[in-house]
């Protein structure tokens, strides 16, 4: 009887529960259909984008989530033990920098790099594009202006790559304006990654590899190393012959040797450094040749897996263009595959990081005793053939430091690397302070050569003569008087362009 009595009670918690479960079910359904609504209605593209389209709004007509990723990198909050994205004077933390550049632009000014939304901001800014008062003047060639805008490719393709290397940096001043973005990288039509700076399919054709069949992965990473890589401007073309042509040094290899020899072979030089006269290399930011040597890449883990990840928003899956370090957002990059806790991640960041600097520092000391004992050894009469050995040391091991100094990010990228490019750097180094000591002694010179007072980045570059008032004068009249002139151009030119709206 008690079993009857249960029965009815059975039959209404099975009802009950199949009606919460097939309701459960139903938001399920509702939930995917919604978003997969919403991923149709997230990449509909609303405008017609040409190619040459350099205005990064309009871009984010049709990719509203990209774009607007893309404008967070204007957060420059987030400070590492080393760096980070907020606006650093790396001349006033190592004063040291100054005289190591003594003779070149860095010396004026070095800042570290802030997002890619300001990277035209920033040039206009920095004192090492000098105060030009019109086209044809300023320390700086138009060929400057390469890598900081979707702008270039349009310009580039209107007058031809060579065209656009020629003149001053001035002289393209109203033309580039929009800051690093989508054309950069996508074509407008599949939004597949595409390089559109010739430098890096140049680099590949002399290799003879065909940059149009690597994988989409390995586009990840290429799409990035369209600038960060080393370059140089080649005067000697044959083909543009006194132009500043923009070229990787790549035809003898990557490693930091191989660009050396391949440098040496054409005694380019991209400065004579004031104090000891040494013909200088000026390494730009390896950071793609650093990085192919290190466990990431072996791994084939892309810039963008790290630099960039996927994000999902609204049930749709994107790349977050958020360009930054991935310890400031360790979650979606360093977790995706090490299942350590984050403190554990950024602490081995840091332990790398700690033993790099650490040496690289005390390379940067032996180069500055090395440049001001070689220009000691000038003012004793030294003859060029008693300094030629010397002053190659003096270049080779700087170019060392300043390859594991520009790599940002290369005491993590490939630590065992750039280890071993710093070590070398600091044999270097000694072996030609040991020649210097012999040189002075013949040269009469009893005793240590006075270490300068460059305890701090004024008296670094009062120390090597630069007239820092006057470059701050220059650089503030430009900023009042030309400057808004271009901008004001630019604003005219684009306001003539037509977007065409999709029905």
């Amino acid at each position: 009887m008690s079993e009857q009595k249960r029965k009815p009670i059975v039959n209404w918690l099975i009802l009950i529960t199949t009606i919460v479960v097939v309701f459960l079910l139903g938001l399920l359904a509702s939930s995917i259909t919604q978003r997969k609504a919403e991923a149709v209605f997230a990449y509909t593209p609303t405008v017609k984008i040409n190619q040459e389209e350099p205005r990064n709004d309009v871009w984010g007509k049709n990719f509203p989530r990209e774009y607007q990723s893309y404008y967070e990198t204007e957060d420059t909050s987030f400070r590492s033990k080393y760096n980070g994205n907020a606006m650093i004077d790396m001349l006033e933390v190592d004063p040291r920098l100054v005289v190591l550049w003594a003779g070149y632009g860095f010396s004026k000014d070095y800042n570290q790099g802030r997002g890619h939304v300001y990277a035209v901001t920033d040039l206009h800014n920095s004192l090492r594009t000098g105060g030009p008062t019109g086209p044809d003047d300023g320390p700086m060639p138009s060929t400057c202006w390469t890598c900081k805008s979707p702008d270039v490719p349009r310009v580039m393709k209107r007058d031809g790559v060579a065209e656009f290397y020629k003149g001053k940096w001035a002289r393209l001043g109203p033309e580039i304006v929009n800051p690093i973005g989508c054309a950069d990288c996508h074509d407008a039509e599949t939004m597949n990654l595409r390089i559109s700076r010739p430098a890096l399919i140049e680099a590949f054709e002399r290799q003879g590899k065909d940059i149009n069949k690597v994988s989409h992965q390995e586009m990840r990473s290429l799409v990035c190393a369209q600038c960060h890589v080393e370059y140089y401007f080649d005067k000697k073309r044959p083909d543009a012959e006194g132009v500043p042509y923009l070229t990787f040094p790549w035809d003898k290899g990557m490693s930091v040797e191989a660009m050396e020899e391949y440098y040496d072979n054409k005694e380019f030089k991209d400065w004579t450094h004031k104090i000891s006269k040494a013909p200088m290399l000026k390494a730009q930011h390896p950071g793609y040749e650093v990085y192919l040597t290190g466990i990431h890449a072996e791994r084939g883990v892309s810039c963008a897996d790290c630099h960039m990840p996927y994000k999902s928003e609204g049930g749709v899956k994107f790349t977050d263009h958020k360009i930054q370090s991935p310890l400031n957002n360790i979650a979606n990059s360093c977790q995706v595959c090490h299942r350590q806790e984050a403190k554990t991640l950024i602490k081995n960041v840091y332990d790398r990081q700690d033993k790099i600097i650490e040496n690289r520092d005390k390379l940067e000391e032996l180069l500055v005793r090395a440049h001001v004992e070689a220009g000691k050894c000038w003012d004793l009469g030294a003859t060029e053939e008693q300094m030629k050995d010397i002053l190659m040391g003096i270049r080779h091991a700087q170019w060392r430091w300043d390859y594991a100094a520009a790599s940002h990010g290369g005491s993590f990228h490939s630590p065992v690397e750039i280890g071993r490019v710093i070590a070398t750097g600091i044999d270097i180094a000694q072996e030609t302070r040991i020649k210097l000591a012999r040189l002075l002694i013949n040269l009469g010179f009893e005793g240590e050569v006075p270490y300068p007072d460059i305890s701090t980045k004024e008296k670094a570059q009062k120390f090597i003569g630069l007239p820092m008032e006057k470059l701050e004068e220059e650089k503030a009249k430009f900023k009042q008087e030309l400057l808004p002139q271009w901008l004001k151009e630019a604003k005219e030119r684009e306001s003539k362009y037509k977007t065409e709206t999709i029905q």
